[in-house]
Protein backbone atom coordinates (compact mmCIF):
# COMPACT_ATOMS: atom_id res chain seq x y z
CA UNK A 1 0.00 0.00 0.00
CA UNK A 2 3.09 2.45 0.95
CA UNK A 3 4.11 1.86 -2.67
CA UNK A 4 1.23 2.64 -4.23
CA UNK A 5 0.64 5.67 -2.46
CA UNK A 6 4.26 6.74 -3.31
CA UNK A 7 3.45 6.03 -7.02
CA UNK A 8 0.07 8.12 -6.48
CA UNK A 9 2.01 10.82 -4.93
CA UNK A 10 5.18 10.82 -7.42
CA UNK A 11 2.56 10.82 -10.46
CA UNK A 12 0.91 14.10 -8.82
CA UNK A 13 3.77 16.23 -8.61
CA UNK A 14 4.97 15.52 -12.06
CA UNK A 15 1.29 16.45 -13.06
CA UNK A 16 1.62 19.41 -11.49
CA UNK A 17 5.10 19.90 -12.16
CA UNK A 18 3.75 19.93 -16.01
CA UNK A 19 0.81 22.58 -15.08
CA UNK A 20 3.44 24.77 -13.69
CA UNK A 21 5.69 24.49 -16.79
CA UNK A 22 3.43 25.24 -18.99
CA UNK A 23 1.79 28.24 -16.62
CA UNK A 24 5.26 29.56 -16.82
CA UNK A 25 6.22 29.45 -20.67
CA UNK A 26 2.56 31.58 -21.15
CA UNK A 27 4.26 33.65 -19.05
CA UNK A 28 7.45 34.12 -21.24
CA UNK A 29 9.73 31.89 -19.80
CA UNK A 30 11.72 28.80 -21.96
CA UNK A 31 11.54 25.14 -20.75
CA UNK A 32 15.35 23.79 -20.63
CA UNK A 33 15.48 20.94 -18.23
CA UNK A 34 12.82 19.07 -15.28
CA UNK A 35 13.80 16.90 -12.80
CA UNK A 36 17.49 17.11 -12.83
CA UNK A 37 19.07 15.09 -10.11
CA UNK A 38 22.44 15.40 -8.66
CA UNK A 39 24.04 14.06 -5.70
CA UNK A 40 21.99 15.97 -2.80
CA UNK A 41 18.82 17.64 -4.23
CA UNK A 42 16.57 17.75 -7.52
CA UNK A 43 16.06 20.56 -9.72
CA UNK A 44 12.32 20.84 -10.31
CA UNK A 45 12.63 23.16 -13.50
CA UNK A 46 15.03 25.19 -15.21
CA UNK A 47 14.31 27.53 -17.63
CA UNK A 48 14.93 30.87 -19.37
CA UNK A 49 13.87 33.95 -18.95
CA UNK A 50 15.78 36.17 -21.64
CA UNK A 51 19.59 35.87 -20.89
CA UNK A 52 18.86 34.48 -17.50
CA UNK A 53 18.77 30.94 -16.44
CA UNK A 54 16.20 30.02 -13.83
CA UNK A 55 15.78 27.50 -11.33
CA UNK A 56 12.36 27.01 -10.47
CA UNK A 57 11.30 24.80 -6.85
CA UNK A 58 7.72 24.26 -7.21
CA UNK A 59 6.00 23.27 -3.97
CA UNK A 60 2.11 21.82 -4.23
CA UNK A 61 -0.46 21.71 -1.49
CA UNK A 62 -4.04 20.90 -1.99
CA UNK A 63 -5.20 23.69 0.37
CA UNK A 64 -3.46 26.37 2.88
CA UNK A 65 -4.99 24.72 6.05
CA UNK A 66 -1.51 22.96 7.46
CA UNK A 67 0.69 26.16 5.78
CA UNK A 68 1.48 27.78 2.56
CA UNK A 69 3.60 25.99 0.25
CA UNK A 70 6.16 28.99 -0.33
CA UNK A 71 6.50 28.30 3.57
CA UNK A 72 8.10 24.74 3.20
CA UNK A 73 11.02 26.24 1.02
CA UNK A 74 13.25 26.38 4.36
CA UNK A 75 17.09 27.86 4.24
CA UNK A 76 17.99 24.02 4.43
CA UNK A 77 16.02 23.41 1.10
CA UNK A 78 17.64 26.81 -0.38
CA UNK A 79 21.28 25.34 0.32
CA UNK A 80 20.22 22.11 -1.46
CA UNK A 81 18.62 23.50 -4.45
CA UNK A 82 22.21 26.57 -4.37
CA UNK A 83 24.15 23.33 -4.19
CA UNK A 84 22.33 21.33 -7.16
CA UNK A 85 22.43 24.09 -9.43
CA UNK A 86 26.40 24.81 -8.46
CA UNK A 87 26.48 21.02 -9.99
CA UNK A 88 24.19 21.60 -12.81
CA UNK A 89 25.83 24.62 -14.04
CA UNK A 90 29.53 23.06 -13.69
CA UNK A 91 28.36 19.37 -15.33
CA UNK A 92 27.03 21.50 -18.28
CA UNK A 93 30.06 23.96 -18.51
CA UNK A 94 27.76 27.36 -18.25
CA UNK A 95 28.55 30.56 -17.23
CA UNK A 96 25.66 32.88 -17.02
CA UNK A 97 23.50 35.06 -14.73
CA UNK A 98 21.13 33.31 -12.88
CA UNK A 99 18.42 33.29 -9.92
CA UNK A 100 16.23 30.78 -8.09
CA UNK A 101 12.20 31.07 -8.38
CA UNK A 102 9.40 29.47 -6.06
CA UNK A 103 6.07 28.81 -7.68
CA UNK A 104 3.55 27.65 -5.15
CA UNK A 105 0.86 25.63 -6.59
CA UNK A 106 -2.58 25.33 -4.74
CA UNK A 107 -5.61 23.36 -6.02
CA UNK A 108 -6.47 20.07 -7.42
CA UNK A 109 -5.62 20.06 -10.90
CA UNK A 110 -6.89 21.21 -12.98
CA UNK A 111 -7.87 23.49 -10.62
CA UNK A 112 -5.20 24.80 -9.45
CA UNK A 113 -3.53 28.37 -8.47
CA UNK A 114 -0.20 29.85 -9.02
CA UNK A 115 1.52 32.36 -6.84
CA UNK A 116 5.23 33.01 -8.49
CA UNK A 117 8.07 34.56 -6.21
CA UNK A 118 10.98 35.70 -8.97
CA UNK A 119 14.63 36.00 -7.31
CA UNK A 120 12.74 33.96 -4.22
CA UNK A 121 16.38 33.83 -2.32
CA UNK A 122 19.82 34.24 -3.59
CA UNK A 123 23.24 32.06 -3.53
CA UNK A 124 24.86 32.31 -0.44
Amino acid sequence: MANRNAQTARARGALVERFAANWLQQQGLVLVGRNQFVKGGELDLIMKDGDILVFVEVKHRENCHHGHPLETVTPVKQQRLVHAATIYLARHALSCPCRFDILAVTGTPPDISFEWVKAAFDAF
